[in-house]
């Protein structure tokens, strides 16, 4: 593993890393990686925010650490194994007597709590995902040598966790908003509900006082996350009320876009649709994972939609919002997908034309339904048709972005090129960050979180290329 997402010095407030480093009282020195999705990211930022406040240090330099935190993600094979790899990285530096002790926290902490220190037994302290809010307290065990307890599990909360006063770890002009936690929905491929429970809603008053912290700590765009956000207040209020919390995060003063994820189909409707196209700040993009479209792999799954249903619900949601940008992720390989099924999902992506297409092979995960069904594919089978419809997809996206060039679109600044005065790296509102395309701009005076109208001049691959074209706001 030659590369791990060591969390930068460069943190926005609450309270920046970077000056904590140089608190001469700390309690110890520590340095965090953070893996898997965005909601395991807000989880990090909270436990960082919680050791900063308790008078811990942050820093980048992993070895000389009293400790590394490693929050993993234990969602399909390839996820535990690059948290498996980071940790194994981190006991060998354990051994090495580099760094001093290695807390483990997270999905994959959740997923194999009672396994986890008979595989790894050098870890000091294991952290189950909503024991998060102890992490001060397991910190204080490791630096102290207390090695009475070693793990901290806590059951998943009625109510969704506070994700406030957090260390963030994107850039300043961006954040994740995490209105709700766990899932309810028993797709027979995922072990998330075992993983993150149920679903528990934030409440509102709350999403809205941290999002309005986030706008006063200079965060543009606020991405709405969660593991079925179309699903929120379904626990508390007993219906949706996602229409009414977007309404009042449109208000949120110093607030530019608003980016909805993870929206599943069941619970979309035209009333929402159109309050989303009403919100003056929500970009037209929707992240709506549809895993497949053949009637009988619909089943298999436990989606609960139909192609039908798909198709129309499709066709709503670009007649409502205007200029809509679709991300959406397919499974296939999929136990039992046939060949003709698997040509029906290939047609299905090549007629809509989505904006942003992600092809997964399917996992076959321990505790799901999906283990028990019959006729699973062979793992070189299920590469083959991903590779296949990748192909389809991108010369979806080579036709979308050659239909942008001599355009001006707005794109959000979110870094520099590395070594250049005039060259930057910003997204469009059809892209989410890390999982979406680029836009590379020319232009002198710009800096992060600047939306910038840019003249599209060229295409390259993925990527578009642009000229700052007017004054950046």
């Amino acid at each position: 593993m030659t590369s791990l997402p060591i969390i930068d010095l460069n943190a926005p407030s609450p309270s920046k890393a970077a000056d904590s480093c140089g608190s001469d009282g700390a309690k110890g020195k520590y340095s965090f990686i953070s893996l898997g999705c965005p909601k395991n990211l807000v989880d990090s930022e909270r436990m960082l925010g919680l050791l900063d406040q308790d008078g811990y240090q942050l820093t980048q330099e992993t070895e000389g650490s009293d400790f590394v935190v490693i929050n993993t993600c234990g969602f399909i094979e390839r996820a535990r194994d690059e948290s498996f790899a980071a940790i194994e990285e981190m006991l060998e530096l354990k051994r090495q007597g580099k760094i001093k002790g290695v807390i483990v926290s997270g999905c994959l902490a959740e997923r194999q709590k009672d396994t986890l220190l008979e595989t790894c037994p050098e870890i000091d302290q294991i952290v189950g995902v909503f024991g998060r809010e102890e992490i001060t307290r397991v910190a204080d065990r490791l630096v102290g040598k207390l090695e009475e307890q070693r793990t901290v599990f806590k059951p998943a909360p009625v109510r969704a966790l506070n994700d406030r006063n957090r260390l963030r770890i994107t850039p300043r002009h961006f954040s994740y908003l995490k209105i709700s936690e766990g899932c309810d929905r028993l797709c027979t491929f995922c072990a998330i509900p075992k993983m993150r429970g149920k679903h528990a809603t934030k409440p509102m008053e709350e999403v809205v006082a941290e999002a309005e912290e986030l706008a006063a700590d200079g965060v543009r765009e606020l991405i709405v996350v969660a593991q079925d956000t179309t699903y929120y207040g379904m626990d508390l209020y007993g219906e949706s009320r996602l229409a009414e919390l977007l309404s009042k995060l449109n208000e949120v003063q110093g607030i530019d876009w608003i980016r909805l994820m993870y929206f599943y189909p069941m619970y979309v409707t035209r009333p929402l649709l159109e309050t989303i196209a009403a919100c003056d700040k929500i970009v037209p993009y929707v992240d709506i994972p549809l895993q497949h479209i053949n009637d009988t792999m619909l089943r298999r799954m436990a989606r609960r939609v139909t192609r039908s249903q798909t198709e129309e619900l499709v066709g709503q949601m670009r007649e409502i919002i205007a200029d809509l940008n679709i991300r959406t992720t397919f499974i296939t390989g999929f136990p039992g997908e046939t060949d003709e099924q698997f040509l029906e999902l290939a047609d299905f992506i090549e007629a809509q034309r989505f904006e942003r297409v992600g092809v997964f092979t399917y996992s076959k995960e321990e505790g799901t339904p999906a283990v028990r069904l019959d006729d699973h594919l062979p793992e070189e089978l299920m590469e083959q048709r991903r590779e296949h419809l990748m192909a389809i997809q991108q010369e979806v996206v080579f036709d979308h972005n050659e239909a942008k060039v001599g355009q001006t679109i707005d794109v959000l600044i979110d870094q520099p090129v590395p070594g250049e005065k005039t060259a930057f790296i910003g997204r469009t509102v059809a892209d989410a960050p890390d999982v979406d395309c680029v836009t590379y701009v020319t232009g002198k005076g710009l800096k992060p979180g600047d939306i910038v109208p840019t003249e599209i001049v060229m295409y390259k691959d993925y990527d578009l290329v642009g000229v700052a074209s007017g004054p950046a706001r």
